[in-house]
């Protein structure tokens, strides 16, 4: 991708002139015209000032709702973001749309991608990691993709995964089948929100390559992400582990419990949950899996003159390997958000970072005891970390609750397993609870329900 720059009238007539046309119609003479649009086909409105853009802009903004109290997580998050954080990706130098496609002229970029790959290789225990993919969905099937070859091509993928991450992983999957044989990705059911090991066990075969197990799992529940590791690797296949930002400060790392490459989505890492994106996806691996790792890696050196520089290194992509041998085809990342991980970890630094995630532990634990006083108890048992599952409030409480400017939590229909005794109800809300609920906020919502339910 280059600059956009536009030509002059001039230019463009002396564009014709060296092509010998006369006219921009000439270079569509070989498109049917029945597939052409005509003069005005698009319907465009004529041009507004920049004033009336302006209005047009802020009527459009004035439709979005903002709520003050927000209960929904799901994949994003709604975290404090230091004001540091962006006053540093903020500036001119980082800001910028394009790719530094000559890299190591940019050695400011480099560093802090460099300085983004060692705080994600701490944050999870791995040996390195990536300079980031496109988000955690994308993260995840990239990691099943490093895990494949011709002997194994099958994924086993948690039921209590992200049903957005399921989804791309199916969709990579159908994507790599080949003549080496089909790209196979295959559900691993659930038992109470969670995935069973000896289920696993009776899932894995020979072609097995790996196993995505994501931790804490979509419904907030702490998977034995250790057992499950070993039942992996007693099979012969990898173990890869989708993990929370924030959740991995309080708990065991990736590595600990055994996993061989750890994804997450970098959301609540300073981003902040706009309209969906643009997010990080972070991928970090052992050294034995680091040459399969996608995309770019920058790497520490030293010059001539024997001061420090950073390089691309390790690039296993299409574009500088022989494709049938490329792991992945991803040929940038995001550097910005990147940048903007590194500067929110760096801010918070461990202490803050431990604090943040043991007050969203602790208030979905009051958030989940309050719930359950009023008639809406946990469906599933067992240890979470700061989003939990209880029966669906009626349509009316839901609207009586965004009428008070709370944001309830999401209506979901967990995945069960056909003989599951603890089978959740079909129609279930998935709650969230961050830093940034206040206990006063919590307070309101349960009153909320009371008062419209009369319970």
């Amino acid at each position: 991708m280059g600059s956009f720059v536009p030509g002059s009238p001039g230019e463009r007539r002396e564009m014709l002139r060296t092509l010998g046309i006369s006219s921009y119609e000439e270079m569509y003479q070989n498109v049917p015209a029945s597939i052409r649009l005509g003069e005005g086909a698009l319907h465009l409105e004529d041009g507004v000032s920049e004033l009336e853009a302006l209005g047009k802009m802020k009527a459009l903004a004035e439709k979005n709702r903002v709520f003050p109290a927000i209960f929904r997580g799901a994949g994003s998050y709604h975290h404090y973001i230091p004001a540091i954080v962006k006053r540093v990706t903020g500036k001119e130098q980082f800001l910028t749309a394009y790719t530094p496609y000559q890299a190591e002229i940019s050695q400011g970029i480099l560093q802090s991608i460099f300085e983004y790959q060692t705080l994600i290789c701490r944050l999870t225990g791995m040996d390195v990691a990536n300079a980031s993919v496109y988000d955690g969905a994308s993260a995840a099937a990239e990691a099943a993709a490093m895990c494949r070859d011709r002997k194994r091509r099958r994924i086993l993928i948690s039921g209590a995964a992200n049903p957005q991450i399921i989804e791309t992983v199916k969709t990579y999957a159908w994507g790599a089948s080949s003549g080496e044989g089909d790209a196979e990705a295959v559900i691993i059911p659930v038992t109470d929100g969670r995935t069973d090991p000896e289920v696993l066990r009776s899932m894995l075969t020979a072609d097995t390559a790996c196993v995505y197990i994501q931790q804490p799992n979509f419904y907030g529940l702490l998977e034995d992400l250790p057992e499950l590791a070993g039942v992996a690797h007693a099979a012969g296949a990898k173990l890869i582990a989708g993990i929370n930002p924030i959740a991995a400060a309080i708990l065991r790392t990736p590595a600990e419990c055994g996993a061989d490459i750890a994804v997450g989505e970098g959301q609540p890492l300073g981003l902040p949950m706009g309209f969906g994106g643009p997010y990080l996806g972070f991928m970090a691996a052992t050294k034995d899996m680091m040459r399969k790792l996608p995309g770019r890696i920058v790497g520490e050196t030293e010059d001539a003159e024997g001061r420090r520089c950073y390089v691309l290194t390790l690039q296993a992509r299409e574009q500088h390997i022989r494709r049938e041998k490329a792991s992945s085809n991803i040929c940038s990342n995001e550097a910005l958000c990147a940048m903007t991980a590194a500067a929110y970890m760096e801010a918070m630094g461990p202490d803050g970072m431990t604090e943040a995630a043991s007050l969203c532990h602790s208030k979905a634990e009051y958030l989940a005891g309050e719930l359950g006083k009023i008639g809406y108890p946990r469906v599933f048992s067992g240890a979470f970390f700061h989003e939990f599952v209880t029966a669906c409030p009626e349509e009316k409480t839901l609207g009586a609750l965004m009428d008070a400017g709370i944001l309830p939590g999401l209506p979901v229909s967990p995945a069960k397993a056909a003989d599951d005794p603890a089978a959740p109800p079909d129609r279930c809300m998935l709650w969230c609870c961050t830093e940034l609920c206040t206990k006063a906020q919590m307070d309101r919502l349960v009153s909320v329900i009371k008062e419209v339910e009369g319970r």
